[in-house]
């Protein structure tokens, strides 16, 4: 059965033409929403890796400074610091830093 394509009008290609390329068009779409939808699952679970490792890396380091200030609060110095004079360095005399 041979199919002879010269029988048919115009209006059948142009049918035809356009049913083809919107079946091409939707298929280009639903790849593109698949893709999308893969990469968006991808990227949430490999932000929540990242976010999950630096709020684990932040938390360890509150810790360990928060052990850190905690143990040198405790500390007792056996012997007091004792004042050094210093001489001046011209017309401005020196500014003792305190903490505040």
């Amino acid at each position: 059965m041979d199919l002879d394509v010269t029988a048919l009008e115009t209006g059948t290609y142009v049918v035809l033409g356009t049913l083809f390329f919107a079946v091409l068009l939707a298929a280009f779409i639903a790849a593109a929403a698949m893709a999308t939808i893969i990469l968006i699952g991808t990227m949430g679970m490999a932000w929540y890796a990242v976010k999950g490792v630096l709020g684990g890396l932040v938390h360890g380091i509150n810790f360990a400074w928060d052990s850190l200030v905690h143990h040198a609060g405790q500390v007792e110095i056996p012997a007091e610091f004792q004042p050094q004079i210093s001489p001046s360095t011209g017309s401005y005399s020196r500014v003792a830093l305190r903490d505040s």
